[in-house]
């Protein structure tokens, strides 16, 4: 089974990222297919598109928003491609855009998973 680990997408690429996924449903403005150095990009898994603009990255909102999210993957079939990518690769890293490391979708994407 996979680790999940998460990243900016404004980071520099590694090997030590695995298997790379981009989880945001829009493009991450200024990065070039090439600089982004994806496996793939999964926007399914991203929340939705009146969730996010609900959140909008707010701290207090986090919380909620977790649940929120959590609840729409639990019906989301995206989900069932993420954990069969589990088995095949060792280190899977979900990469996003948003500026704040801890105030994303990608943490309550990664804990969810595993």
């Amino acid at each position: 089974m996979a680790t999940f680990h998460i990243k900016r997408i404004y980071d520099e690429a590694s090997e030590k990222d695995g298997y790379r996924i981009l989880v945001d449903r829009l493009w991450p403005r200024g990065v070039s297919k090439e600089r982004a150095a994806l496996n793939e990009w999964n926007k399914d898994i991203a929340p939705s598109s009146d969730l996010r603009i609900w959140f909008d990255h707010k701290a207090d909102r986090m919380e909620e928003f977790a649940r929120l999210y959590a609840e729409e993957l639990d019906k989301n079939p995206a989900v069932k491609t993420m954990k069969q990518l589990a088995k095949k690769y060792s280190s899977i890293t979900l990469l996003y855009a948003a500026h704040d490391p801890k105030i994303n979708h990608a943490v309550v994407l990664r804990d969810y998973l595993q």
